[in-house]
């Protein structure tokens, strides 16, 4: 399988932790947003919508969207499941995770971004604020509903990672990145701490990809 990526693209991140959660190999193509890679024809015959990550099967299907990239993993190798068993704990499982990959990820994507920057001419400060606003709203949300569950342990759900923290991780590294306070949240502090104990996050983590710089 060969997974075209960002090392920086927070779908990209969430993908890799999953492969690496499920003991996947996959071989890594780097696709350069900020170059404008993912836009040319090649990249386009592959995934016309023009966004990364997608997932190249070799045997002509090619997955894209990061959810369905995993999904896929998910229900096609069946060790090392990201979800727990039992319908309501899984639903809860992907409940955490659509609230990063629902309303938190998508209205702070480089899309979203450029096009505050240069189609509306919003200052970078500006773009700074609405960033941290919708993350900041998100992260209130997932460590109130943590901390109503006293049976989680050091992880979102049960004692390992899972689906939830594929998506949870790489939100946390962009909100660091814009100097998000991240002092107020100290479950989903302590989760990220537990996570990148482990060799399959630090394997994901961007700045250890081929392509970082």
């Amino acid at each position: 399988m060969k997974l075209y990526n960002y090392w920086r693209s927070g779908t990209s991140y969430r993908v890799r932790i999953a492969f690496e959660l499920k003991g996947l190999s996959y071989e890594y193509v780097p696709v350069d947003l900020r170059e404008g890679a993912h836009k040319r024809a090649n990249y386009l015959a592959l995934n016309p919508q023009g966004l990364v990550p997608a997932l190249d099967l070799a045997d002509g299907n090619i997955i894209s969207q990061s959810p369905a990239i995993i999904e896929f993993l998910e229900e096609t190798y069946l060790e090392n499941p990201l979800l727990p068993n039992g319908g309501v704990e899984r639903a809860k499982v992907r409940a955490l995770a659509s609230i990063v990959g629902c309303d938190i990820h998508p209205l702070n994507n480089l899309r979203i971004m450029k096009y505050l920057k240069n189609d509306l001419e919003q200052p970078q400060a500006k773009v700074d604020a609405w960033i941290k606003r919708w993350i900041v709203d998100g992260f209130q949300a997932l460590e109130a509903i943590l901390k109503q569950d006293n049976s989680r342990g050091d992880f979102c759900h049960g004692g390992k990672p899972g689906l939830a923290e594929c998506y949870l991780l790489p939100q946390i590294y962009s909100a660091q990145r814009f100097n998000v306070d991240m002092s107020t949240f100290k479950i989903l502090t302590k989760i990220e701490q537990a996570c990148l104990k482990l060799e399959a996050f630090e394997r994901a983590y961007p700045d250890n990809q081929p392509d970082a710089d």
